[in-house]
């Protein structure tokens, strides 16, 4: 019996135009581009532009772009999976608004709600509907708008000061080359510690109407919350754990591993984590200096630029990673 690898036919990426530096920062609360860059490596990150760039917009130009990568038209593909944490709409999800702005069939629509570990959770989904024959291409989009939810006052400069705008996006499609494409996910995820990193207004429990009588200006509930040393303590942990665990499954080393792009959460995580697996600059793709943490967009853009450098070639043993929110973490091993 032929098995059937489902591989990523085509990348694609978009970023709003609109640059904020470090400085640019420095204007709208107390820190500064020494501080920020010691801690998180990020030297600058995109802002979507008003009137412009929404989350389903951004994930719409990285799709395009995909596709053409691809070689495949919108009428192609047989499902959408969207992931994201900062939807256009609390409902409905973006894979709908997707599905109209791309022109396809009424195919299927999912959208993922694992923020830092939702481009790998779709990923996984992807694999398992090209797998199964239930689908032959899949459209799997990461895209956050987080600049127009976050605190830019002192206040919040411990979270706000990583997050940037974009989107990614990859065009999965079967392959019979058993030797390539998508060799084992990992997903997981402790609840215990939904709260360390979380935003925890609006919700059903605090709704329309609590928001408008209360109108209180000292409410930080509805901007994100990080405890950030405790996120980063578990973190290279799980990072760690989840990047053996799909290494050992498939009967590599470290050194096997031509390119690991792990989410872009902070540079000194991946740094850390480098260290730790005895990976070279060269095996590791990093580009959070220049975009910051982009949650649910961070791999497949950084895998649309590494690939457009020429970092990635056929063949090639390429190790995806992430960790955050829920908390949840993942792992994707693929040979390219």
């Amino acid at each position: 019996m032929t098995t059937t690898n489902s591989i990523i036919l085509g990348t694609g990426h978009y970023v709003p135009s609109r640059v904020v530096t470090n400085n640019d920062l420095g204007q709208w609360m107390e820190t500064t581009n020494e501080w920020i860059e010691e801690r998180t490596g990020i030297e600058e990150r995109r802002f979507a532009v008003p009137g412009v760039d929404t989350t389903s917009s951004m994930g719409t130009e990285a799709a395009k772009r995909a596709m053409e990568a691809a070689g495949i038209k919108a009428t192609d593909l047989d499902l959408i999976l969207f992931a994201t944490l900062s939807p256009d709409y609390y409902f409905p999800g973006p894979g709908v608004q997707l599905q109209q702005n791309l022109g396809c069939r009424t195919i299927g629509a999912i959208d993922i709600r694992n923020q830092c570990s939702g481009f790998v959770y779709a990923l996984s989904i992807a694999d398992q509907y090209i797998r199964n024959g239930t689908a032959k291409y899949v459209l799997v989009v990461g895209a956050e708008l987080h600049s127009a939810g976050l605190d830019m006052s002192t206040r919040g400069r411990n979270v706000s000061v990583i997050f940037g705008d974009g989107a990614g996006a990859v065009v999965l499609g079967p392959t019979r080359e058993s030797s390539r494409g998508i060799l084992s996910t990992h997903l997981h995820s402790q609840g215990e510690h939904a709260t360390e990193l979380a935003l925890l207004g609006p919700s059903t429990r605090e709704w329309v109407p609590q928001i408008m009588e209360r109108n209180d200006p000292d409410d930080v509930s509805y901007f994100p919350y990080m405890n950030g040393n405790f996120v980063f303590k578990h973190a290279v942990v799980r990072f760690a754990e989840v990047i053996e665990e799909a290494l050992q499954t498939n009967g590599y080393k470290p050194s096997d591993i031509k390119l690991m792009i792990p989410h872009q959460a902070n540079l000194r995580i991946s740094q850390y984590i480098q260290n730790k697996m005895g990976l070279r600059e060269d095996q590791v793709f990093n580009n959070i200096m220049r975009y910051g943490n982009t949650t649910a967009a961070s791999i497949p853009l950084a895998l649309s630029e590494a690939y457009a450098q020429g970092r990635i070639a056929e063949k090639d043993l390429v190790l995806f990673a992430a960790f955050g929110s829920g908390f949840t973490w993942a792992s994707a091993l693929m040979r390219w």
